[in-house]
């Protein structure tokens, strides 16, 4: 049976800020759907979800003189939570503090969690007697795993193979070149082919250059990261380890996703029959004070409100929109500015418009199931979750052609896959693009016949994790024996 160790900076349902986290609560869980053996090391934050919690082991963190816990979820031993209150407990979130400014240590912060990943995975934890055949890190915040584990390589030790993914390559977990030597790393791998990137000391950089395997989550953002666009900066490295370099499409996780059953909506619906539809935007529509109309078009956003996600396309086509008589409900929090003008807009349109900035699962929920159509107008999308969460509720997603989004999204108009075609894909990320597309959805929704034919097709998708899963199962397979050759 592989052995798989995961290390996650989030993981739902313990802490949440991105996609990262549902990737967290989800893959792992069908990995070992499928046989693996999995456990999970993500850092304690403080949840009162996990209340109940029994006490595993000490781990004696090499280096530092630190000595950190591992605890684990009653009945849930697979999930190792890593205890440190110093570092992790504390007001804020799991990289910021309550201002929004990103904590002055996180470099020690993530260095300790790499330290216990290396520790497990060399199999020196005596309290958990396990060692893994493969770990797979994820993100910057795990950058160091496989730079850690190539260092016990120099010494003759043997260790397993290591997968890196990539969850968003513009997050890279950038230092002073200064913090390598108190985080007791070797100072003579700092150059361009080490840990170095455009004179700083960069976590992602290293989990690129000494990982055996690289993956993102999406075929389309694999290939654009190896461009000047997109790269970061990164791209000539990825260029160089493109061999070992692969795009997976993320999953949803389909049972907590699921209309027929969803315990946050109002009535439940399935692609043979959609009255729940209906009614779940009646109910929306009634909850948030807009004026009931089951013939008005409503827009859903459920976003970072930040440039990269397309917050400002929006806000400069919404005053047209909402002159057309479209309704449109925001969620989700970021720039302040961007907050300030949503609010304004909403306050001004109370029965059109209605923005909510905060993390509302519920209101989640209902808004992917009340909505006409989702708009994700990221300026670029590794992989993206709502537009797939849109897609099995029905609610046709209108995006910009990039990343994961123009993997799962074919245009209405695209007719060279006509049995396809689930959504609204505009090409040029740009106020105008944005607008015509909305357009273009919304004339759409007035011939009621073609817009069922698109929610058909949308809902008959397959966007659960088993496809993934399986396709990351082989990938670790390939790897190891890759290493049991010698390369």
């Amino acid at each position: 049976m592989l052995r798989t160790l995961f290390v996650f900076s989030e993981m739902v349902p313990y802490s949440k800020t991105g996609g990262l986290a549902d990737v967290g609560g989800a893959l792992p869980l069908a990995l070992r759907q499928l046989g693996a053996e999995v456990r999970v090391l993500v850092p304690y934050y403080g949840c009162p979800a996990t209340s109940d919690m029994r006490w595993c082991c000490a781990v004696n963190v090499p280096y530092t003189g630190e000595t950190a816990e591992l605890w684990s979820p009653v009945g849930e031993a697979q999930i190792l939570f890593l205890r440190y209150p110093a570092y992790y407990e504390r007001d804020g979130g799991p990289y910021q503090d309550t201002q929004g400014e990103d904590w002055p240590d996180n470099d020690r912060r993530f260095a300790l969690l790499n330290r216990v990943a290396v520790e497990i995975a060399q199999g020196r934890v005596s309290g958990l007697n396990w060692r893994p055949d493969i770990v797979h890190a994820n993100d910057w915040q795990t950058g160091l795993i496989p730079y850690l584990l190539d260092l016990e390589a120099r010494i003759g030790a043997a260790r397993p193979a290591v997968l890196f993914t990539i969850h968003n390559l513009a997050y890279q977990g950038r230092f002073a070149p200064g913090a390598m030597a108190p985080l007791h790393l070797p100072t003579a791998d700092f150059h361009w082919l080490g840990t170095e990137l455009y004179g700083a000391f960069s976590f992602m950089k290293a989990g690129l250059a000494y990982s055996d395997q690289i993956t993102t989550v999406s075929p389309t953002y694999a290939e654009e990261i190896q461009s000047s666009a997109f790269g970061m900066g990164l791209d000539g490295l990825l260029q160089t380890r493109s061999e070992h370099l692969s795009g997976i499409l993320n999953g949803i996780d389909a049972i907590h996703w699921n209309p027929g059953a969803d315990p946050y909506l109002p009535a439940h619906y399935s692609l043979q029959d959609r009255l729940g539809k209906t009614q779940c935007k009646a109910q929306l529509q009634s909850s948030l004070g807009l004026r009931p109309d089951p013939h008005v078009f409503l827009l859903g956003m459920i976003s970072r409100l930040v440039e990269q996600k397309g917050t400002d396309m929006v806000l400069d086509i919404l005053p047209d929109l909402l002159r057309r008589g479209m309704q449109v409900v925001v969620l989700g929090s970021g720039d302040k500015s961007f907050e300030r003008q949503l609010l304004e807009m909403a306050a001004a349109h109370p029965t059109q418009m209605v923005a909510r900035i905060t993390f509302d699962e519920g209101l989640s929920h209902r808004i992917e199931a009340g909505a006409d159509a989702f708009l994700m107008p990221s300026r670029f999308e590794p992989c993206g979750l709502n537009q797939m969460y849109s897609l099995r509720y029905g609610t046709l997603p209108i995006v910009h052609r990039t990343g994961g989004l123009a993997d799962t999204v074919t245009d209405a108009d695209d007719f060279r896959h006509p049995l396809q075609r689930n959504g609204f894909v505009f090409d040029r990320p740009h106020s105008d693009a944005l607008h015509d597309a909305v357009l273009r959805a919304e004339a759409l929704f007035r011939q009621p016949a073609l817009w069922s034919h698109l929610q058909d097709q949308a809902m008959a998708g397959d966007y659960s994790w088993q496809h993934s899963a399986r396709t990351y199962l082989q990938l670790y397979h390939e790897v190891l024996a890759r290493r049991a050759g010698g390369h």
